[in-house]
């Protein structure tokens, strides 16, 4: 298991007018910078930061609306949330980070890799909701909101019983209380990254000039036919397929995405 989360220092940063809540695995060494998904939180990279801590500082901040960071009234695009992790990188002067994002936290990453590509060493997209606007308008419309606004409020085990009986083998307990309490840390607020249009992914991944690897499942977001066209306009961009998983690829799948992640980070 490596160290226990207890042992990694928590803090605060102010950066881009909020506080930004973020736990750090430490060292004197090369900086990983991991962005959750919607409904999560940091912590919940857990299981990853405890593979990969001996050779990294693994940094896992809570995004705006998230965990412990701060709720503003407005601003939860996409751009919003790459302001406040390129005011972080800056504000804690790490040097060239890695960036990992999965799912909500692989747009911003590629969002941030467009625009500041000097700040990052190389970039790892998670399955990212790389969709067409047709696709965005039946996320949008769809009754996320509402089931995570009757969730709200709801005592954490009733959360964690829902989630054991929806993945009686394939999660381990940890990871289970850890999604709950990050849901339940979740404001309303955060879902308005779901409104439309979001940014255009070809263009960004066109535009990025990075070292980069997309990791997928087989059953995610993120089809072959996407990937082989990104990598047709970025012939910077690495592809790897994971199969039997889905679009939580780093849940569904740890070990294959650990190991993916760290064949990156060593060869680049």
């Amino acid at each position: 298991m490596g160290k226990r989360t207890a042992e990694w220092s928590q803090a605060v940063c102010a950066a881009n007018g909020i506080e930004i809540f973020y736990t750090r695995t430490g060292g004197n060494k090369p900086p990983l910078l991991l962005l959750h998904g919607l409904m999560t939180n940091g912590l919940c990279w857990s299981g990853l930061a405890r593979a990969l801590e001996d050779e990294y500082d693994v940094l896992m901040p809570d995004a705006r609306g998230h965990g412990r960071s701060g709720v503003p009234d407005f601003g939860y695009g996409y751009e919003d949330h790459a302001r406040d992790v390129i005011a972080l990188i800056k504000d804690l002067r790490l040097s060239r980070p890695v960036l990992l994002g999965h799912s909500m936290g692989g747009m911003t990453a590629a969002v941030v890799a467009n625009r500041e590509p000097g700040l990052l060493g190389g970039l790892v997209l998670a399955d990212p909701p790389f969709i067409g606007p047709k696709i965005q308008r039946e996320v949008r419309d769809s009754d996320v909101a509402d089931k995570h606004r009757r969730l709200l409020g709801r005592p954490v085990g009733e959360v964690v019983a829902e989630a054991r009986s929806r993945h009686p083998d394939d999660r381990s307990d940890e990871t289970l209380e850890l999604l709950a309490r990050a849901r339940l840390q979740t404001s309303m607020a955060a879902l308005d990254v779901l409104t439309p249009p979001y940014p255009d992914h070809e263009r960004l991944m066109k535009g990025i000039d990075l070292p980069s690897l997309l990791i997928f499942g087989d059953r995610g977001v993120v089809s072959s036919a996407v990937a082989g066209e990104l990598r047709r306009l970025n012939p910077k961009l690495q592809v790897e397929r994971i199969p039997e998983a889905g679009h939580a690829v780093q849940l569904d799948q740890p070990e294959r995405f650990a190991s993916a992640v760290r064949s990156f980070l060593q060869n680049n």
